[in-house]
């Protein structure tokens, strides 16, 4: 079963920087291969929808982001250490979220809707003070 876990959140404050980091493990026996597939980035706020932040396609060529995080987050990832990053810098308190790694179920699939994605971490806390 592919596991997704998240860290690196924490409390900030306004304007500082954070770097999240996303672990995928637990497909050694599955078909799914960390070079094969896109990666993106959700939050979900309290009272809100769960929301598209980022995305990486599976060689790390094509990225897009939401525009209330664009020219401030970047997303990249490492193939060979399983894992997928999103560097948050100038952070505002509405960026105050629960941060999701999240990958679809087919491979060499771009996509930004939500629904398309089938593997999910549990989520890291960011909390952005003012």
């Amino acid at each position: 079963q592919v596991r997704l876990v998240e860290s690196g959140g924490g409390l900030v404050q306004a304007g500082d920087s954070l770097r999240l980091s996303c672990a995928v493990s637990g497909h050694t026996f599955s078909s799914y291969t960390m070079g094969s597939y896109t990666m993106g980035w959700f939050r979900q706020a309290p009272g809100k929808e769960r929301e598209f932040v980022a995305i990486i396609s599976w060689d790390g060529r094509t990225t897009n982001y939401a525009d209330s995080v664009k020219g401030r987050f970047t997303i990249s990832r490492d193939n060979a250490k399983d894992t997928v990053y999103l560097q948050m810098n100038s952070l505002k308190p509405e960026d105050t979220a629960v941060y999701y790694c999240a990958a679809p179920d087919k491979s060499y699939y771009y996509t930004l809707e939500r629904s398309d994605y089938a593997y999910w971490g549990r989520g890291t806390q960011v909390t952005v003070s003012s």
